[in-house]
């Protein structure tokens, strides 16, 4: 999962702190398999958090999670409007998008 954010100069030490947290929540559930917080070289208001997870149904009930929503989700709403889920492409291997229009 990719989330990126646009954060203003002003609020960056607050949104870290925000962030932070809401990884070691996401990281806290079942099937979380590793992630980075990760802030842009070339315009440092847009920031990242990545995380990988065992599938993204996983994902999905770490959402749904008591602590998450208390603790991340309002943070994880502030991300941009854009698609969030990525899969690994391994040499050779089909992606699911083909497997998908194979079914």
């Amino acid at each position: 999962m990719v989330n990126r954010f646009r954060v203003p100069e002003p609020d960056q030490t607050s949104f870290r702190a925000k962030v932070e947290q809401a990884h070691a929540l996401l990281a806290a559930c079942a099937g979380y398999v590793d992630g980075t917080v990760g802030r842009n070289v070339d315009e440092p208001d847009l920031w990242v958090l990545t995380t990988r997870w065992i599938h993204v149904g996983a994902y999905r009930r770490a959402l749904s999670s008591y602590d998450v929503k208390l603790g991340a989700w309002e943070l994880l709403g502030a991300a941009l409007d854009e698609p969030s889920a990525y899969e690994i492409v391994e040499p050779g291997e089909q992606t699911n998008q083909a497997m998908a229009r194979e079914t």
